[in-house]
């Protein structure tokens, strides 16, 4: 099969388009799928520039978000059968072709716990695009925040393939929604999706104007998916006892601690990785579970995914350079 493998690590260039066997069932619970399709993220592109999980493990094959059609299935596959239709996040850490594979190939392997069936009403295609984000964004507003109907949102970087899906989960949930943005394009994508308040960041200081919303207030939540400085003013834009749930690391100090404990903040870090990088089996199918959640709702119209650029799969150090660039507006997929 035809696959991206990440030879060493380094800039764009080390993706390279190369013929390797098909991967194997590991085990009888496990699926083939022929991929239609692999969703690109930030996160590859910091993996390929560092592979912080599985340094000594390449070449390998990046790409956590897929979508494909079921080729095959181990003698104790249940779940699944031939010929469905599905999509999930699963690989693609940087660990070698034995391990869990990337979705930059034709083919990848999982188990059968960790898929889901692809959402009736979005392409096959475009399912590639959802999986990551969307159990980011969940895990974010839904079980972090525990963002409810009426509270306030101000959500960063609301343009990108992470913001665009918390704006809709939100709009769902009934919160009223502020959102940061770079330009007219993106603030014409956010009010579409339904965004209350929209802040251009680069000519507007998005505290002042989050407080002026809230008379004074500030947000009941707020969703960093920015990091460094933007995070570190989040602190004076959420309200006295809110929650600031952030995707990223984050550059805090002693004051910056005594900020939020002064203003009893609660501070959520969120990372989807997790159940996959700490072997929590119980985790990552309750993440399936949400996958499945979010199908649903694509279904009944209440979500949707951006695909802003689709590249063939042999294209995949441009758009890694894309993201790389910046002011990329929701996904980029890969196609097969």
């Amino acid at each position: 099969m035809k696959a991206i493998l990440m030879t060493a690590a380094g800039d764009a260039d080390v993706l390279q388009l190369r013929e390797v066997a098909k991967p194997e069932l590991s085990s009888p619970y496990h699926l083939r799928v022929k991929l239609s399709a692999a969703g690109v993220n930030p996160l590859d592109t910091k993996l390929r520039a560092k592979p912080a999980y599985h340094p000594d493990k390449l070449p390998a094959i990046l790409g956590c978000d897929g979508a494909g059609i079921v080729e095959e299935i181990g003698n104790a596959v249940t779940r699944f059968k031939i010929g469905d239709a599905v999509y999930f996040c699963n690989g693609g850490l940087g660990g070698n072709m034995g391990d869990e594979p990337g979705c930059y190939a034709e083919y990848t392997t999982l188990h059968e716990d960790y898929c889901a069936l692809k959402p009736a009403n979005l392409s096959l295609q475009d399912s590639a695009a959802l999986p990551l984000v969307l159990l980011t964004v969940w895990e974010s507003l839904v079980e972090r925040a525990n963002l409810q109907a009426g509270q306030t949102v101000l959500i960063h970087g609301a343009a990108g393939g992470v913001g665009h899906i918390a704006v809709q989960l939100a709009q769902h949930l009934g919160a009223r929604i502020a959102v940061t943005v770079g330009n007219d394009q993106q603030a014409g994508l956010v009010h579409g999706l339904g965004a209350e308040k929209i802040i251009n960041y680069k000519e507007q200081d998005f505290v002042a104007e989050t407080l002026g919303w809230t008379d004074g207030k500030g947000a009941d939540v707020v969703f960093d998916t920015v990091g460094d400085e933007t995070f570190l003013h989040s602190l004076n834009a959420t309200c006295i006892g809110g929650k600031l749930v952030s995707i990223l690391a984050t550059p805090l100090a002693a004051a910056d601690v005594q900020l939020a404990r002064l203003r009893n903040l609660s501070l959520c870090y969120e990372l989807m990785l997790t159940p996959q990088l700490l072997k929590l089996h119980d985790e990552r199918v309750r993440q399936r579970k949400i996958l499945e959640q979010g199908a649903q709702l694509v279904d009944a119209g209440q979500l949707g995914v951006l695909v802003s650029h689709k590249l063939p799969l042999e294209n995949a150090a441009e758009a890694h350079r894309l993201i790389e660039q910046g002011g990329v507006i929701g996904k980029i997929i890969l196609v097969m």
